[in-house]
Protein backbone atom coordinates (compact mmCIF):
# COMPACT_ATOMS: atom_id res chain seq x y z
CA UNK A 1 0.00 0.00 0.00
CA UNK A 2 1.20 3.50 -0.83
CA UNK A 3 2.47 5.40 2.21
CA UNK A 4 0.93 8.82 2.74
CA UNK A 5 2.50 9.47 6.15
CA UNK A 6 6.20 10.25 6.40
CA UNK A 7 8.38 10.72 9.47
CA UNK A 8 6.48 13.88 10.41
CA UNK A 9 2.89 13.23 9.36
CA UNK A 10 1.22 13.62 6.00
CA UNK A 11 2.61 16.46 3.92
CA UNK A 12 2.26 17.84 0.39
CA UNK A 13 0.96 20.68 -1.74
CA UNK A 14 -2.28 22.05 -0.32
CA UNK A 15 -5.18 21.31 -2.65
CA UNK A 16 -3.52 18.31 -4.26
CA UNK A 17 -3.98 14.67 -3.22
CA UNK A 18 -3.77 13.68 -0.40
CA UNK A 19 -4.19 17.23 0.89
CA UNK A 20 -7.32 18.12 -1.03
CA UNK A 21 -10.70 18.66 0.66
CA UNK A 22 -12.21 15.19 0.10
CA UNK A 23 -9.19 13.25 1.39
CA UNK A 24 -8.91 15.45 4.46
CA UNK A 25 -12.62 15.00 5.16
CA UNK A 26 -12.16 11.22 4.88
CA UNK A 27 -9.20 11.42 7.26
CA UNK A 28 -11.28 13.24 9.88
CA UNK A 29 -14.14 10.78 9.45
CA UNK A 30 -11.87 7.73 9.58
CA UNK A 31 -9.97 8.92 12.65
CA UNK A 32 -13.23 9.49 14.52
CA UNK A 33 -14.61 6.09 13.53
CA UNK A 34 -11.42 4.32 14.63
CA UNK A 35 -11.45 6.10 18.01
CA UNK A 36 -15.07 5.11 18.59
CA UNK A 37 -14.38 1.48 17.63
CA UNK A 38 -11.44 1.39 20.04
CA UNK A 39 -13.60 2.64 22.91
CA UNK A 40 -12.49 6.26 23.06
CA UNK A 41 -14.73 9.27 23.47
CA UNK A 42 -14.20 10.95 20.06
CA UNK A 43 -13.05 14.33 21.37
CA UNK A 44 -10.43 15.70 18.99
CA UNK A 45 -8.35 18.86 19.40
CA UNK A 46 -7.18 20.73 16.28
CA UNK A 47 -4.57 23.45 15.88
CA UNK A 48 -2.82 24.97 12.87
CA UNK A 49 -0.02 27.22 11.76
CA UNK A 50 -0.42 30.46 9.81
CA UNK A 51 -0.67 29.13 6.23
CA UNK A 52 -3.69 30.41 4.33
CA UNK A 53 -4.69 26.84 3.41
CA UNK A 54 -5.01 25.93 7.08
CA UNK A 55 -8.45 27.54 7.26
CA UNK A 56 -10.16 25.27 4.73
CA UNK A 57 -8.19 22.21 5.82
CA UNK A 58 -9.49 22.70 9.35
CA UNK A 59 -13.04 22.98 7.98
CA UNK A 60 -12.63 19.70 6.08
CA UNK A 61 -11.46 17.95 9.25
CA UNK A 62 -14.30 19.44 11.29
CA UNK A 63 -16.86 18.31 8.71
CA UNK A 64 -15.48 14.76 8.63
CA UNK A 65 -15.32 14.53 12.43
CA UNK A 66 -18.82 15.93 12.94
CA UNK A 67 -20.33 13.63 10.31
CA UNK A 68 -18.93 10.66 12.25
CA UNK A 69 -20.43 11.86 15.54
CA UNK A 70 -17.13 13.23 16.81
CA UNK A 71 -16.50 16.34 18.90
CA UNK A 72 -13.87 18.62 17.34
CA UNK A 73 -12.38 21.55 19.27
CA UNK A 74 -10.25 24.24 17.65
CA UNK A 75 -7.28 25.78 19.42
CA UNK A 76 -6.73 28.13 16.48
CA UNK A 77 -3.21 29.11 15.44
CA UNK A 78 -0.88 27.51 17.97
CA UNK A 79 2.52 25.74 18.11
CA UNK A 80 2.57 22.02 17.34
CA UNK A 81 3.75 20.99 20.79
CA UNK A 82 0.92 22.95 22.41
CA UNK A 83 -1.52 20.49 20.84
CA UNK A 84 0.48 17.62 22.31
CA UNK A 85 0.44 19.26 25.74
CA UNK A 86 -3.24 20.23 25.65
CA UNK A 87 -4.37 16.87 24.26
CA UNK A 88 -2.80 15.19 27.27
CA UNK A 89 -3.90 17.80 29.82
CA UNK A 90 -7.57 17.82 28.84
CA UNK A 91 -7.88 14.12 27.97
CA UNK A 92 -8.70 14.55 24.29
CA UNK A 93 -8.71 11.26 22.42
CA UNK A 94 -6.49 12.72 19.70
CA UNK A 95 -4.87 15.96 18.64
CA UNK A 96 -4.35 17.18 15.07
CA UNK A 97 -1.88 19.79 13.88
CA UNK A 98 -2.28 21.35 10.43
CA UNK A 99 1.23 22.38 9.43
CA UNK A 100 4.05 21.68 6.99
CA UNK A 101 6.64 22.89 9.48
CA UNK A 102 9.55 24.52 7.60
CA UNK A 103 8.10 24.04 4.10
CA UNK A 104 6.89 27.02 1.99
CA UNK A 105 3.33 28.26 2.37
CA UNK A 106 2.05 26.36 -0.70
CA UNK A 107 2.58 23.12 1.22
CA UNK A 108 0.68 21.94 4.22
CA UNK A 109 0.48 18.83 6.32
CA UNK A 110 -1.33 16.94 9.05
CA UNK A 111 0.26 15.53 12.19
CA UNK A 112 -1.80 13.46 14.60
CA UNK A 113 -1.17 12.89 18.29
CA UNK A 114 -2.61 10.10 20.40
CA UNK A 115 -4.35 10.61 23.73
CA UNK A 116 -0.88 10.35 25.32
CA UNK A 117 0.31 13.43 23.45
CA UNK A 118 2.70 11.48 21.23
CA UNK A 119 2.49 10.84 17.50
CA UNK A 120 0.15 8.03 16.52
CA UNK A 121 1.52 4.58 15.76
CA UNK A 122 2.41 3.23 12.34
CA UNK A 123 -0.57 0.89 12.68
CA UNK A 124 -2.98 3.80 13.12
CA UNK A 125 -1.37 5.66 10.22
CA UNK A 126 -1.85 2.65 7.95
CA UNK A 127 -5.54 2.42 8.88
CA UNK A 128 -5.99 6.09 7.97
CA UNK A 129 -4.04 5.65 4.74
CA UNK A 130 -6.24 2.72 3.77
CA UNK A 131 -9.37 4.80 4.35
CA UNK A 132 -8.07 7.65 2.19
CA UNK A 133 -6.77 5.47 -0.63
CA UNK A 134 -9.93 3.36 -0.82
CA UNK A 135 -12.34 6.30 -0.76
CA UNK A 136 -14.08 7.34 -3.97
CA UNK A 137 -16.01 10.15 -2.31
CA UNK A 138 -16.07 13.68 -3.67
CA UNK A 139 -17.07 15.90 -0.78
CA UNK A 140 -18.58 19.33 -1.28
CA UNK A 141 -17.02 21.96 0.94
CA UNK A 142 -19.33 23.30 3.62
CA UNK A 143 -18.97 26.63 5.36
CA UNK A 144 -18.43 25.04 8.76
CA UNK A 145 -18.40 27.62 11.54
CA UNK A 146 -15.30 27.26 13.73
CA UNK A 147 -14.74 29.26 16.91
CA UNK A 148 -11.32 28.64 18.48
CA UNK A 149 -11.16 28.20 22.25
CA UNK A 150 -8.59 30.86 23.13
CA UNK A 151 -8.42 29.74 26.76
CA UNK A 152 -6.32 26.82 25.48
CA UNK A 153 -3.66 29.22 24.22
CA UNK A 154 -3.55 30.90 27.62
CA UNK A 155 -3.09 27.53 29.30
CA UNK A 156 -0.10 26.84 27.06
CA UNK A 157 1.41 30.26 27.76
CA UNK A 158 1.09 29.79 31.52
CA UNK A 159 2.62 26.33 31.28
CA UNK A 160 5.61 27.66 29.34
CA UNK A 161 6.20 30.43 31.88
CA UNK A 162 6.14 27.85 34.69
CA UNK A 163 8.98 25.89 33.04
CA UNK A 164 11.56 28.59 33.82
CA UNK A 165 12.87 27.36 37.16
CA UNK A 166 14.66 30.49 38.45
CA UNK A 167 11.50 32.61 37.99
CA UNK A 168 11.55 36.04 36.28
CA UNK A 169 15.02 37.34 35.45
CA UNK A 170 16.76 39.45 38.07
CA UNK A 171 18.97 40.93 35.36
CA UNK A 172 17.79 41.75 31.87
CA UNK A 173 18.58 39.49 28.96
CA UNK A 174 18.14 40.87 25.48
CA UNK A 175 16.82 38.29 23.02
CA UNK A 176 15.94 38.51 19.34
CA UNK A 177 13.10 36.16 18.41
CA UNK A 178 12.56 35.17 14.77
CA UNK A 179 9.10 33.60 14.61
CA UNK A 180 9.34 32.72 10.91
CA UNK A 181 5.90 34.36 10.48
CA UNK A 182 4.57 31.12 11.88
CA UNK A 183 2.89 29.64 14.93
CA UNK A 184 5.16 31.25 17.50
CA UNK A 185 4.32 34.77 16.28
CA UNK A 186 1.61 35.30 18.91
CA UNK A 187 3.33 33.33 21.66
CA UNK A 188 7.12 33.61 21.91
CA UNK A 189 7.49 37.34 22.54
CA UNK A 190 4.58 37.31 25.00
CA UNK A 191 6.06 34.43 26.99
CA UNK A 192 9.57 35.87 27.20
CA UNK A 193 8.33 39.35 28.05
CA UNK A 194 6.46 37.86 31.01
CA UNK A 195 9.74 36.28 32.13
CA UNK A 196 11.34 39.71 32.21
CA UNK A 197 13.32 39.34 28.98
CA UNK A 198 13.89 42.33 26.72
CA UNK A 199 12.44 40.99 23.49
CA UNK A 200 13.20 42.15 19.96
CA UNK A 201 10.71 40.32 17.72
CA UNK A 202 11.26 39.88 13.98
CA UNK A 203 9.24 38.08 11.30
CA UNK A 204 6.18 37.88 13.56
CA UNK A 205 3.51 39.35 11.27
CA UNK A 206 2.09 36.40 9.31
CA UNK A 207 -0.11 37.04 6.28
CA UNK A 208 -0.81 33.45 5.24
CA UNK A 209 1.90 33.42 2.59
CA UNK A 210 5.07 34.65 4.29
CA UNK A 211 5.61 31.70 6.65
CA UNK A 212 9.28 30.55 6.40
CA UNK A 213 9.87 33.09 3.59
CA UNK A 214 13.57 34.02 3.96
CA UNK A 215 13.24 33.85 7.73
CA UNK A 216 13.19 31.44 10.64
CA UNK A 217 15.33 28.37 11.17
CA UNK A 218 16.09 27.86 7.46
CA UNK A 219 17.33 31.43 6.94
CA UNK A 220 19.13 32.59 10.11
CA UNK A 221 21.29 35.21 8.35
CA UNK A 222 18.98 38.16 9.11
CA UNK A 223 18.66 37.02 12.70
CA UNK A 224 22.45 36.99 13.06
CA UNK A 225 22.66 40.55 11.74
CA UNK A 226 19.96 41.70 14.17
CA UNK A 227 21.71 40.10 17.14
CA UNK A 228 24.93 41.93 16.32
CA UNK A 229 23.16 45.22 15.56
CA UNK A 230 21.27 45.23 18.86
CA UNK A 231 23.96 43.70 21.07
CA UNK A 232 21.57 40.93 22.06
CA UNK A 233 22.56 38.07 24.33
CA UNK A 234 20.80 35.49 22.19
CA UNK A 235 18.94 35.05 18.91
CA UNK A 236 16.33 32.33 18.49
CA UNK A 237 15.11 31.06 15.11
CA UNK A 238 11.90 29.02 15.10
CA UNK A 239 10.41 27.06 12.23
CA UNK A 240 6.86 27.45 10.96
CA UNK A 241 5.14 25.39 13.66
CA UNK A 242 7.63 26.25 16.43
CA UNK A 243 8.53 22.68 17.33
CA UNK A 244 12.22 23.39 16.86
CA UNK A 245 14.69 26.19 17.49
CA UNK A 246 18.20 27.16 16.44
CA UNK A 247 20.44 29.74 18.06
CA UNK A 248 22.59 32.75 17.26
CA UNK A 249 25.07 33.51 20.03
CA UNK A 250 26.12 37.00 21.09
CA UNK A 251 28.96 36.87 18.53
CA UNK A 252 26.59 36.23 15.62
CA UNK A 253 27.45 32.54 15.22
CA UNK A 254 24.82 29.90 14.39
CA UNK A 255 24.40 26.99 16.81
CA UNK A 256 22.26 23.95 16.07
CA UNK A 257 20.44 21.15 17.89
CA UNK A 258 23.69 19.32 18.70
CA UNK A 259 24.83 22.38 20.64
CA UNK A 260 21.47 22.37 22.41
CA UNK A 261 21.91 18.77 23.56
CA UNK A 262 25.46 19.47 24.73
CA UNK A 263 24.43 22.56 26.73
CA UNK A 264 21.38 20.95 28.30
CA UNK A 265 23.08 17.63 29.02
CA UNK A 266 25.84 19.38 30.96
CA UNK A 267 23.40 21.74 32.70
CA UNK A 268 20.96 18.98 33.66
CA UNK A 269 23.82 16.76 34.84
CA UNK A 270 25.05 19.54 37.12
CA UNK A 271 21.51 20.17 38.39
CA UNK A 272 20.96 16.47 39.07
CA UNK A 273 17.96 16.34 36.76
CA UNK A 274 19.44 14.09 34.07
CA UNK A 275 17.71 10.73 34.54
CA UNK A 276 19.92 8.62 32.27
CA UNK A 277 23.57 8.57 31.29
CA UNK A 278 22.46 8.26 27.66
CA UNK A 279 21.33 11.15 25.47
CA UNK A 280 19.31 10.23 22.38
CA UNK A 281 20.11 11.93 19.08
CA UNK A 282 19.98 10.74 15.45
CA UNK A 283 22.32 9.44 12.80
CA UNK A 284 22.74 13.06 11.65
CA UNK A 285 24.26 14.36 14.89
CA UNK A 286 27.90 15.37 14.70
CA UNK A 287 30.52 13.00 16.01
CA UNK A 288 31.76 15.96 18.06
CA UNK A 289 28.64 15.69 20.23
CA UNK A 290 29.33 12.02 20.87
CA UNK A 291 32.90 12.72 21.96
CA UNK A 292 31.94 15.74 24.10
CA UNK A 293 29.31 13.69 25.95
CA UNK A 294 31.83 10.88 26.45
CA UNK A 295 34.13 13.31 28.29
CA UNK A 296 31.21 14.04 30.63
CA UNK A 297 30.68 10.35 31.34
CA UNK A 298 27.61 10.23 29.09
CA UNK A 299 26.70 8.15 26.07
CA UNK A 300 25.01 9.05 22.78
CA UNK A 301 22.45 6.73 21.24
CA UNK A 302 21.69 7.36 17.55
CA UNK A 303 18.09 6.81 16.45
CA UNK A 304 16.80 7.09 12.86
CA UNK A 305 15.98 10.61 11.68
CA UNK A 306 12.63 11.84 12.98
CA UNK A 307 11.67 13.08 16.42
CA UNK A 308 9.17 10.21 16.79
CA UNK A 309 12.09 7.75 16.66
CA UNK A 310 14.05 9.82 19.15
CA UNK A 311 11.09 9.73 21.51
CA UNK A 312 10.61 5.97 21.08
CA UNK A 313 14.19 5.35 22.15
CA UNK A 314 13.99 7.84 25.02
CA UNK A 315 10.97 6.02 26.42
CA UNK A 316 12.71 2.67 25.96
CA UNK A 317 15.85 3.59 27.89
CA UNK A 318 14.18 6.09 30.26
CA UNK A 319 16.17 9.08 29.00
CA UNK A 320 14.69 12.53 29.57
CA UNK A 321 16.79 14.41 27.00
CA UNK A 322 17.01 13.85 23.27
CA UNK A 323 16.74 15.63 19.97
CA UNK A 324 17.90 16.27 16.45
CA UNK A 325 20.60 18.41 14.92
CA UNK A 326 17.85 20.27 13.04
CA UNK A 327 16.62 21.77 16.31
CA UNK A 328 13.94 19.40 17.61
CA UNK A 329 14.69 18.91 21.31
CA UNK A 330 12.59 16.70 23.57
CA UNK A 331 12.60 17.53 27.27
CA UNK A 332 10.54 14.57 28.40
CA UNK A 333 9.94 15.79 31.95
CA UNK A 334 8.02 18.73 30.50
CA UNK A 335 6.49 17.63 27.19
CA UNK A 336 6.50 14.45 25.08
CA UNK A 337 7.26 16.29 21.85
CA UNK A 338 9.74 18.89 20.67
CA UNK A 339 8.90 22.47 21.60
CA UNK A 340 11.07 25.33 20.34
CA UNK A 341 9.78 27.82 22.90
CA UNK A 342 10.32 25.40 25.78
CA UNK A 343 13.85 24.68 24.58
CA UNK A 344 14.52 28.43 24.38
CA UNK A 345 13.40 28.82 27.98
CA UNK A 346 15.75 26.05 29.09
CA UNK A 347 18.70 27.53 27.18
CA UNK A 348 18.04 30.88 28.86
CA UNK A 349 17.77 29.08 32.19
CA UNK A 350 21.18 27.46 31.66
CA UNK A 351 22.70 30.83 30.71
CA UNK A 352 21.20 32.42 33.83
CA UNK A 353 22.06 29.73 36.38
CA UNK A 354 25.55 29.20 34.94
CA UNK A 355 26.01 32.98 34.63
CA UNK A 356 27.51 32.42 31.19
CA UNK A 357 27.06 33.69 27.68
CA UNK A 358 25.92 31.25 25.03
CA UNK A 359 29.39 31.19 23.47
CA UNK A 360 30.94 30.36 26.87
CA UNK A 361 28.52 27.44 27.30
CA UNK A 362 29.90 25.76 24.15
CA UNK A 363 33.54 26.87 24.27
CA UNK A 364 34.76 23.31 24.99
CA UNK A 365 32.61 21.71 22.32
CA UNK A 366 34.37 20.85 19.06
CA UNK A 367 32.31 20.47 15.90
CA UNK A 368 33.85 18.09 13.38
CA UNK A 369 33.67 19.14 9.72
CA UNK A 370 30.37 17.96 8.23
CA UNK A 371 28.76 18.37 4.84
CA UNK A 372 25.21 17.63 3.75
CA UNK A 373 24.11 17.34 0.13
CA UNK A 374 20.42 17.27 -0.76
CA UNK A 375 19.72 15.52 -4.06
CA UNK A 376 16.31 15.86 -5.70
CA UNK A 377 14.98 12.46 -6.73
CA UNK A 378 12.07 11.39 -8.90
CA UNK A 379 11.51 8.21 -6.86
CA UNK A 380 12.73 6.64 -3.63
CA UNK A 381 14.01 3.21 -4.58
CA UNK A 382 16.24 1.09 -2.38
CA UNK A 383 19.86 2.11 -2.97
CA UNK A 384 20.85 -1.57 -2.99
CA UNK A 385 19.20 -1.90 -6.41
CA UNK A 386 21.94 0.30 -7.88
CA UNK A 387 25.42 -1.24 -7.60
CA UNK A 388 27.08 1.98 -8.71
CA UNK A 389 25.53 3.89 -5.77
CA UNK A 390 26.54 1.20 -3.27
CA UNK A 391 30.06 1.04 -4.72
CA UNK A 392 30.71 4.78 -4.41
CA UNK A 393 29.38 4.79 -0.83
CA UNK A 394 31.66 1.88 0.15
CA UNK A 395 34.59 3.53 -1.60
CA UNK A 396 34.11 6.74 0.40
CA UNK A 397 33.74 4.77 3.65
CA UNK A 398 37.08 3.13 2.93
CA UNK A 399 38.75 6.47 2.37
CA UNK A 400 37.32 7.95 5.58
CA UNK A 401 38.31 4.99 7.75
CA UNK A 402 37.92 5.63 11.48
CA UNK A 403 38.36 9.37 11.06
CA UNK A 404 34.91 10.03 9.63
CA UNK A 405 31.30 8.99 9.26
CA UNK A 406 28.86 8.72 6.34
CA UNK A 407 25.09 8.42 6.11
CA UNK A 408 23.00 8.32 2.94
CA UNK A 409 19.22 8.24 3.28
CA UNK A 410 15.97 9.57 1.87
CA UNK A 411 14.14 12.48 3.46
CA UNK A 412 10.96 11.40 5.17
CA UNK A 413 9.10 14.58 4.17
CA UNK A 414 10.52 15.73 0.82
CA UNK A 415 11.58 14.15 -2.55
CA UNK A 416 15.24 14.25 -1.55
CA UNK A 417 18.16 11.94 -0.94
CA UNK A 418 20.43 13.28 1.79
CA UNK A 419 24.17 12.62 1.73
CA UNK A 420 25.90 13.42 5.03
CA UNK A 421 29.64 13.00 5.57
CA UNK A 422 31.87 13.92 8.52
CA UNK A 423 35.64 13.89 8.47
CA UNK A 424 38.84 15.75 9.24
CA UNK A 425 39.02 18.07 6.21
CA UNK A 426 36.04 20.05 4.92
CA UNK A 427 37.13 20.24 1.29
CA UNK A 428 37.79 16.50 1.17
CA UNK A 429 34.40 15.46 2.56
CA UNK A 430 32.72 18.01 0.28
CA UNK A 431 34.26 16.29 -2.74
CA UNK A 432 33.19 12.87 -1.47
CA UNK A 433 29.62 14.04 -0.92
CA UNK A 434 29.46 15.49 -4.43
CA UNK A 435 30.72 12.23 -5.93
CA UNK A 436 27.92 10.29 -4.22
CA UNK A 437 25.33 12.94 -5.10
CA UNK A 438 26.33 12.76 -8.77
CA UNK A 439 25.79 8.99 -8.90
CA UNK A 440 22.42 9.25 -7.15
CA UNK A 441 21.39 11.94 -9.62
CA UNK A 442 22.40 9.69 -12.50
CA UNK A 443 20.10 6.86 -11.40
CA UNK A 444 17.20 8.47 -9.56
CA UNK A 445 16.28 11.70 -11.33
Amino acid sequence: MKRLFGTDGMRGVAGQFPLEYSSIYVLGRALTSILIREGYSPRILIGRDTRESGTWIEKALFQGILDSKGEPTSAGIIPTSAISFLTLKYSFSAGIVISASHNPYQDNGIKIFSANGIKISDTMEKKLEKAILSSKATIQEQDTAISPDHSLSQDYIEFMISRFSPGPFSCKKKVVLDSSNGSSSSFAAKIFSKLGVEVIPIHDIPDGKNINANCGSLYPQNLAKKVLETGADLGVAYDGDADRALWINEKGMLLNGDHTLYILARYMQRQGSLKSNTIVATIMSNIGLERALYKMGLKLFRAPVGDRYVLEQMLKIKSNLGGEQSGHTILLDDCPTGDGILTSIKILEAMTVENSSLSELVENYRVYPQTLKNVKVARKENFSQFPEIINIIEKVKGRLGDSGRINVRYSGTEPLARVMIEGQVQTEIGEYAQQIADVITKHLT
